[in-house]
């Protein structure tokens, strides 16, 4: 074992780590701090270059025109800094409380480190994966910052809440989800020199994983993004987005994809899938073996998809009756002349899902809502009241600094969205990427899900603006005539169209809860599913993985934890679940339509051209 004093300097302590066995790829003893092989002049090449390439960004994004206090947080923090300057006595509470904690860590990793056997001070989350190398948990120094960390972290965001209860509820919230990310961020694992494997693999590499890490962040740059997959590993319609199919419509707002049957006859009723806008439709077809698409036409349904146009600044006036209008209703008339069906069953999923609402209490309105025979909702808000984290983007300035922003480009850029959503799982999908690419120096793996995440949409300036104020902001879907389109007042209370709700017990961007609360309000009979994980790996679950549960009951009491103790769990994916109550309205067998051959002629061949398109 390593003196004492030496485990608690990392240069002194990885001097003692025993080096990999020789072998022709690493053929001298790589842990000889003096003889580390940094190749300084392409460091600083590469400094320059970096520096060039953040000057070049700054020109194009000038500080100026950011606001000073985007998530407009300072008078919340003002409020709260007030509040504990009323009460020193609590705040000195604490900080003793801070302290003790402080010594009893120290007493434990000095018993480690003349060793003893000691106990942890505060235990790590077994579901946080920052801390999975062993030296976190088996060498008593990076246990020690380990610790004193996980100590600091949990102090601050307690000292935040316990301080908070006087403010406004929505600004409390945002101050305790902006300090989740502030400690977050500093997190021992996002340093190369407080984390053992950035460490350990520099000593292998002789640096060279420093210098690749930093050719990733100046590639990162010039692409405006973190790398999160191999995004060379993926092209569509070959490895990806392969269900056979062909376009056989198209307008402005998107392309109507009709999936090739399975057989030869398929279920009478049509199944449209209208896919959210943020984001590509292929969530649901990315490999055979995952693809909800291509399940579906081995069921025997007829599928079309609605693939969305990835909005630019000649859509900066496009609000969601375009998308009702262009979308929805353009792909029943185009499904009807193809198959001759005058109704389908729709499912929607996210944004895709309250635009289906709004359409089914359009139709309504209208005496026309038999052109929906079922409406499928996956992970869908409909009242917003409860709609998590993502409300804390969402006031009166922050409206107007995007409005702003919005209006200069006509569309609001992927970019901006993909951050908003990364920030809801910062760990995992922002500060993983940074160890992994610029400490680790690796590649990121190919992975589907992360491609498709990364391959973002753009969303329209009108649209987006009123989504953020008339449902995040004041919640007007929920209330019945609040919301007009396409000359009706929307009333989803008097929708009587049968409804599956599918939700996920996870979800950070559409909690259960909250869309339990919007399957409420319809006046038809509804049917609530809660499957295990989130937002799209709940939604995603093939059932030859078998991966994850779900909990289902017919009944809708008033409170979402009285449904959860009425329901039963069942193992394995929904998917087959919901099947068996789509062959409700499915109809019975008739023979298959040939999307290559039928009435509407094929556009060109499955996954179509909009999908294509980056922003």
């Amino acid at each position: 074992m390593a003196p004492a004093m030496d485990r608690i300097r990392p240069f002194q302590y990885i001097k003692t780590m025993k080096p990999k066995a020789e072998t022709p790829q690493n053929p001298a003893n790589p842990y000889d701090l003096d003889k580390l092989a940094f190749t300084w002049g392409e460091m600083l090449s590469m400094s320059g270059e970096l520096m060039r390439e953040m000057a070049e960004k700054a020109k194009t994004n000038p500080v100026g025109e950011a606001p000073i206090d985007p998530f407009n947080l300072r008078g919340a923090m003002t409020a709260l800094l007030d509040r504990m300057l009323q009460q020193p006595e609590k705040l000195t509470e604490a900080q003793f409380a801070l302290w003790r904690n402080y010594l009893t860590l120290w007493d434990s990793t000095l018993t480690k480190m003349t060793g003893g056997e000691a106990k942890d001070v505060i235990e790590t989350d077994p579901g946080d994966r920052r801390f999975k190398a062993e030296e976190w948990h088996k060498d008593a120094m990076f246990g020690f910052i380990r610790q004193s960390y996980l100590l600091t972290a949990k102090w601050l965001q307690q000292l935040v809440e316990q301080n908070s209860g006087g403010l406004d509820p929505k600004a409390a919230k945002k101050l305790q989800f902006f300090t989740r990310q502030f400690v977050d961020a500093l997190s021992p694992t996002n340093f190369a020199m407080t984390n053992p494997e950035v460490l350990k693999t520099t000593l292998e590499t002789g640096g060279q994983n420093l210098v690749k890490g930093m050719r990733n962040l100046l590639e990162d740059l010039r692409r405006g993004h973190i790398a999160m997959t191999n995004e060379n590993a993926f092209k569509l319609g070959e490895n990806i987005a392969t269900t056979k199919g062909h376009v056989v419509f198209r307008n402005r707002m998107m392309e109507l994809i009709h999936y090739t049957p399975a057989g030869s006859t398929t279920y009478e009723t049509p199944l449209l899938v209208v896919a959210p806008w943020i984001n590509k439709y292929y969530i649901l077809d990315l490999r055979p073996d995952n693809s909800f698409v291509k399940w579906c036409v081995d069921q025997g349904h007829s599928v079309f998809m609605v693939s969305w146009a990835n909005p630019d600044a000649t859509m900066r006036n496009v609000g969601f009756e375009d998308y009702m209008k262009e979308g929805i209703l353009a792909a029943l008339d185009a499904i009807e002349k193809q198959t001759g069906a005058k109704s389908a069953n729709v499912v929607g999923y996210c944004i895709g899902g309250t635009l289906l609402s709004m359409t089914l209490a359009w139709l309504k309105a209208k005496k026309q809502d038999a052109r929906i025979k079922s409406a499928t909702f996956l992970t869908t808000l409909i009242d917003f009241e409860n709609a998590g984290d993502l409300k804390l983007f969402v006031d009166e300035e922050q409206i107007e600094a995007l409005k702003a922003k919005m209006s200069k480009q006509g569309f609001l850029d992927a970019e901006t969205m993909k951050i908003t959503f990364s920030m809801l799982r910062a760990n995992d999908l922002i500060w993983s990427f940074v160890v992994n690419n610029y400490l680790l120096g690796r590649e990121p793996f190919p992975f589907d899900l992360l491609y498709w995440n990364s391959d973002s949409t753009n969303l329209p300036a009108k649209m987006h603006e009123y989504y953020l104020r008339h449902m995040y902001l004041n919640n007007d879907l929920a209330k019945p005539c609040k919301i007009s389109l396409g000359g009706a007042k929307l009333d989803l209370g008097a929708i009587t169209t049968p409804a599956f709700f599918l939700s996920t017990k996870d979800d950070h961007i559409a909690p259960w809860k909250a869309t339990y609360a919007g399957a409420q309000i319809f006046a038809g009979p509804v049917h609530f599913t809660l499957a295990a994980s989130g937002h799209i790996a709940g939604v995603v679950n093939h059932p030859a993985n078998n991966k994850y549960n779900y909990w289902s009951y017919d009944k809708m009491p008033k409170k979402p934890d009285a449904w959860l103790e009425k329901a039963k769990q069942s193992h394995g994916s929904w998917w087959p679940h919901w099947q068996q109550w789509l062959e409700d309205f499915a109809g019975k067998k008739v023979k298959a339509v040939d999307p290559a051959k039928g009435p509407l002629k094929p556009l060109s061949p499955a996954p179509g051209v909009y999908v294509k398109v980056k922003a």
